[in-house]
């Protein structure tokens, strides 16, 4: 009886989770659609002001608003705020896609429009559906997560190729290096996997990929 009574709450609850998670994507799919064309900025929570790479996604943001993109971050503190903050200075639009936490991530407060989802894949789904490129800035497990599961879905063809373009080669060097070595070595992948991504260090050159890349694969300039 205790085993029935198990599964009978559990399945409440799952289907209860079930409209918390359709909830989450009903969101996305009503607002993100106005913020095309639009770049995802990725990147540690725990950098501040004045940090090179908050400053660097702070004017990249100002400099992509400029030629038409809204900018896409997780809607919190570090290089969140510094892309939704510099999307603001440079008077376009930005969205902040909030996290709920156990320790509470507060939005930040340069956003356009924030949305509090529940679930990381439900968010991850937004980041990857409406975005024309990514632009990856250091930081730590989320980031890395986010890199490795995009490529595999460019890799696997479940997402159309777009710019994935990490900034910082003093910060990513190493980590390519070890795939180049051990696991391209190994044969884990493929040579042209490498094509998938790019390190870029300049901000301008940054946005030319991306207007480029845009310009080229869609029906009209932005």
């Amino acid at each position: 009886m205790e085993e029935k009574y198990f599964i009978n709450e559990l399945k409440k609850e799952d289907a209860w989770r079930l409209f918390k998670i359709i909830g989450d994507f009903v969101d996305g799919f009503e607002v993100l659609p106005e913020f095309i064309p639009a770049v995802t900025f990725y990147g540690s929570a725990r950098v501040k002001e004045g940090n090179k790479y908050y400053e660097a996604a702070r004017e990249l943001a100002k400099k992509l608003v400029a030629k038409g993109f809204s900018i896409i971050t997780g809607g919190g503190p570090g290089i969140m705020e510094a892309g939704n903050r510099g999307a603001k200075e440079g008077g376009g639009r930005s969205v902040g896609l909030n996290i709920t936490l156990p320790m509470e991530q507060v939005p930040n407060p340069y956003a356009t429009v924030t949305l509090n989802f529940r679930y990381f894949f439900a968010r991850k789904v937004m980041f990857n559906k409406y975005a024309t490129a990514y632009v990856l800035f250091p930081g730590g497990y989320g980031t890395l997560d986010e890199l490795t599961e995009t490529l595999v879905l460019i890799q696997t063809k479940k997402l159309k190729p777009f710019p994935v373009i990490m900034y910082g080669s003093e910060y990513w060097n190493g980590l390519v290096e070890w795939i180049k070595n051990k696991v391209l070595a190994d044969g884990y992948i493929s040579p042209e996997d490498f094509e998938l991504f790019q390190i870029v260090d300049d901000l301008d050159e940054i946005v030319d990929i991306i207007v480029n890349f845009y310009s080229q694969h869609y029906e009209y300039e932005i």
